[in-house]
């Protein structure tokens, strides 16, 4: 891989994690403290204690967020951790631009 593109991806990675955050701050269920250091491999249900039902509301912040729409299979492959969440964005946002 070139190092423009692996810049490019690392670049376009961090732009998702800190519009996930801003997201993050809206979930009333998600201490802010918590929020301080989130990584790719924070997990929402141990790290941030999010509960699993909330998940599917920060799924639909995400979809408005970032404009774009999950399918339920895409829900249903959906990991706890943060790097879960940007490597699904990734996929839809690649998903929409190639139809």
């Amino acid at each position: 891989m070139s190092n423009l593109k692996n810049y490019k991806q690392k670049m376009e990675r961090q732009e998702i994690l800190d519009g996930l955050l801003e997201v993050l701050r809206t979930v009333r269920t998600i201490d802010p403290a918590r929020l301080e250091g989130v990584t790719e491999e924070t997990d929402f249900l141990t790290d941030l204690s999010t509960p699993s039902t909330e998940l599917i509301n920060i799924a639909a912040k995400v979809e408005h967020k970032f404009d774009i729409e999950f399918e339920d299979d895409d829900i249903d492959r959906m990991g706890s951790k943060v790097k879960d969440i940007i490597d699904l964005i990734i996929m839809v946002k690649e998903r929409g631009e190639n139809q």
